[in-house]
């Protein structure tokens, strides 16, 4: 069976690593995506008990899953469409909404009149990415509305995102700043106050120091994966992704593996298959390419993944039962990104629902 360790002491390292990084601002600590592959519940409890005051998730539906579990602390959810039915009870338990357009401004504020309650939002401008986020021609007309419905809506916050701050002294993260600092100041000329401000992700927040504000958002930095190539910023992986030998055989040389026979052996090769295919989140891509360690050795994989298993040959003598260590401190999930031409955030995010979490650590 493949399983996927989770290392909760490497996350609270990671975080306190972050934390003296950024030393003044506030940490979120981002658990969308279920934690980015490691357990959103589980990970959201020990950033709690570390003290970290906000979760940042992208869909209502998953702060909502979070305030099921009994979180009742601050969470700000950012990416929905029109007509979510999540809103209304975001609102009712006070979840912190992005709001980048009237559109949303208008069914907050509806949900806030069905709820009783003051909506808590969080006005995102689009300093450069060109995705979610206020236009920079619409932003005033936004401060304006969401000041006149100032009965039903709570601002805690306004906030952006950087669109290469992966790239050490990219300039166009000086060049977002700027824009973020004239749109907060043209929000509070037109008479906004604004409690809070958020621009650093990850990579921002271990390069960047003038982008961070009163709050960093750090989301795959905390779980130990970098964000920049070629810097590991002493950051721990707190995923291991770990197989099994199912079973070896030798095939003899001109013989093809698995489908499409985009492998031939050429000359008598030992065979493992291992348990695990992309059903579990190993790419497809890795077929031919990525790498695998069995017995501290390095085995390439051949032939294509499957939905359940894949083969490698074999450099050395392997077991059936062996342990295949497919990522994890060494070789790293970034490791593997690179063999599968991705990034380290799609490998552990893409780890699948039938491959157990087992955690390690202090919770």
């Amino acid at each position: 069976m493949t399983t996927a360790t989770v290392d909760l002491d490497a996350i609270a390292h990671n975080l306190d690593l972050v934390r003296t990084v950024v030393s003044g601002a506030d940490v979120m600590g981002v658990v969308k995506a279920d934690a980015y592959g490691h357990g959103m519940l589980p990970v959201a409890a020990a950033l709690r008990t570390r003290g970290v005051n906000w979760l940042g998730v992208a869909l209502p539906s998953e702060a909502l899953t979070l305030r099921d579990a009994g979180d009742t602390e601050r969470i700000l959810a950012w990416l929905w469409s029109p007509g979510d039915v999540d809103i209304e009870r975001c609102v009712a338990t006070e979840v912190d909404l992005g709001v980048s357009n009237s559109r949303m401004l208008k069914e907050v504020c509806a949900a806030a009149v069905a709820t009783g309650k003051k909506a808590r939002v969080q006005l995102k401008v689009d300093t450069g990415v060109s995705r979610n986020g206020c236009s920079l021609s619409q932003w005033p007309a936004l401060i304006t509305e969401t000041i006149e419905a100032g009965p039903l809506v709570e601002v805690t916050g306004v906030w952006s995102h950087l669109a290469n701050a992966d790239v050490p002294n990219h300039p166009s993260v000086h060049e977002q700043r700027l824009v973020f600092d004239q749109a907060c100041a043209s929000a509070e000329d037109l008479g906004l106050v604004i409690p809070m401000r958020h621009l650093a992700n990850s990579p921002a927040a271990l390069l960047y120091p003038e982008t961070h504000y009163d709050l960093v958002r750090v989301g795959i930095g905390l779980y130990g994966v970098s964000p920049v190539e070629g810097r590991d910023f002493g950051l721990r992986p707190a995923m291991a992704l770990v197989s099994s030998v199912a079973s070896v055989k030798a095939v003899d040389a001109g013989a093809s593996v698995s489908y499409g026979a985009t492998w031939t052996a050429t000359e008598e090769t030992s065979i493992a298959l291992v348990l695990g295919g992309y059903a579990d989140g190993i790419p497809r891509s890795a077929s031919n390419r990525a790498e695998v360690f069995i017995n501290g050795r390095p085995h390439p994989i051949v032939g294509r993944v499957a939905m359940d298993q894949f083969m490698v040959a074999l450099q050395g003598e392997a077991r059936a039962g062996d342990e295949v260590i497919i990522f994890g401190v060494a070789p790293t999930a970034n490791d593997f990104a690179r063999a599968c031409e991705t990034i380290g955030y799609e490998i552990v995010t893409r780890i699948g629902p039938r491959v157990p979490r087992v955690y390690v650590g202090a919770p």
